[in-house]
This record gives structure tokens, C-alpha cells and sequence, in this order.
């Protein structure tokens, strides 16, 4: 299983993603769940990928390879919406070559991206695409999407995130829902892939890998803890005879 989680906000976008993809007691695998292309000055996106492993890197290596191609592909859509159908179109060729008229029902084949960036000459946009490769996008309302093991790391995001909270606060929350998530599920875990990207730069701001020895982590972690010990233990008691 794996956790993964994007905001939309006015400052520009914020992406995070673990690397867990088996847990067990003989057996944990890593795998990086955050993919990025990009064309300094032209375009920068970002692919988070949750769902069957052996689909997710066939979809992520098909468009990779066919990046810089002649058809259309991820360097050369003229729009986030064109890029998210690409995208949507290739899941569902992956599905159908690995499990044609879907005869292997007892093997789940789904995949789930999120996909968000921007390309010159339109607004920062994220997309939620599910496995039959339709999408949504996120708007003002709605700014951010999680796609794997997302109910435990949800209560905070709810509670904190709204689109004009700044990229770096949006940050500090993303680490919170994974902490949270991680405390409750063994299937989701270190490391963390984290990037920033602010609005009109066309390039990301600010990547980083967080690990379970990462300084700023720790103390993020620590003091999330302590404050909701604290917070409880200051709450009135109820009435009861």
C-alpha cells in the first residue's frame, strides 16, 4: 500500500508521497512514487502513483519513453486538461494489454495518479485520474486529493487546508497527515518524497526526501504529539454522575 497527497493552493502546488509498497514481517520494498517531467520555462508536472506496482511503472515508463516522441505526449500537450486525458488514455492501455477483457478477476490491475502542474500560458492545475483513466481537478473548494491508504491522514488535512494557506504551511500539514498515517497503518512509511512548486516559476521550488532521521521531522513529529496530549488533558471533563 502506499499514501500519496496534492494541494492545489494559490501560492502553486504541493506533492508528497511515501515509498512503501510491501509490509510485512519478512518483507518491506521501497519504491519512489513521485515522478516528475519537465521543460524548464515551458512546463513542470508531477506524477504521483498509487495501486498496483507492475501497472504504475508500466504507465510511468510508457510515458517516459514516449516523452520528447513525435506523437503527443507529455512534453508537447497544450494544456493540463490534453496532458490528464494522455495520461488517463495510457492507464487504460496498460489495463487492457496486461489483463485484456479483464479475464484475470482475481488480480486487481488498478492504478491511481494524481497529476498536477503547470505549462506556460495557463494557471497551476492537479487532476485526480482513477483507474478507468476518467479524472477530476481540483478546485478552491476542493483543493487537495490523496489517493492509497488516505482515511488516517484526512481529519488533519480537513481541518487545516483551504487554498490561500501558504506553500510552506500546506508542507508542514502534508508531514502531519503522513505522521498520523504512519502511527495508525505499517503499510505506509519512510521515506518521504516532498515537492514544492510556486506559481509561474515553471520549475520546482523546493525537493526533498525525508527520512525517519530527518531533523525537522522529528521535531515536527514530537511536537504534534505533545501538543494534542496537552490539548486533551486541557479539555473540560464531561458531566457525568
Amino acid at each position: 500500500m502506499t499514501y500519496c497527497v496534492a494541494m492545489r493552493l494559490a501560492e502553486g502546488l504541493v506533492f508528497a508521497s511515501d515509498s512503501r509498497t510491501n509490509a510485512g514481517f519478512d518483507q518491506i520494498s521501497t519504491f519512489r512514487k513521485m515522478h516528475v517531467f519537465e521543460k524548464p520555462g515551458e512546463r513542470q508536472l508531477v506524477l504521483l502513483s498509487a495501486g498496483n506496482l507492475a501497472t504504475s511503472q508500466s504507465v510511468i515508463s510508457l510515458l517516459e519513453r514516449r516523452a520528447g516522441s513525435g506523437d503527443s505526449n507529455l512534453m508537447n500537450t497544450q494544456s493540463m486538461f490534453e496532458t490528464a486525458e494522455l495520461v488517463g488514455q495510457t492507464i487504460r492501455e496498460v489495463t487492457r494489454r496486461d489483463n485484456p477483457n479483464g479475464a484475470m478477476s482475481h488480480v486487481d490491475f488498478s492504478c491511481s495518479l494524481i497529476l498536477g502542474g503547470q505549462i506556460k500560458g495557463e494557471a497551476p492545475r492537479l487532476f485526480n485520474i482513477y483507474p478507468e483513466g476518467n479524472f477530476i481537478e481540483a478546485t478552491e473548494e476542493t483543493p487537495y486529493f490523496q489517493i492509497g491508504e488516505s482515511k488516517y491522514g484526512k481529519p488533519i488535512l480537513d481541518r487545516i487546508i483551504h487554498y490561500r494557506l501558504s506553500l510552506e504551511r500546506a508542507y508542514q500539514c502534508a508531514l502531519i497527515s503522513f505522521d498520523s498515517t504512519m502511527k495508525s497503518n505499517l503499510s505506509v512509511g519512510m521515506p518521504l518524497d516532498i515537492a514544492l512548486y510556486r506559481r509561474d516559476q515553471l520549475t520546482l521550488w523546493f525537493r526533498d526526501r525525508v527520512t525517519d532521521q530527518s531533523e525537522y521531522f522529528l521535531q515536527l513529529r514530537q511536537q504534534w504529539h505533545q501538543g494534542i496530549q496537552s490539548l486533551f488533558a486541557s479539555l473540560d471533563p464531561p458531566d457525568v454522575p
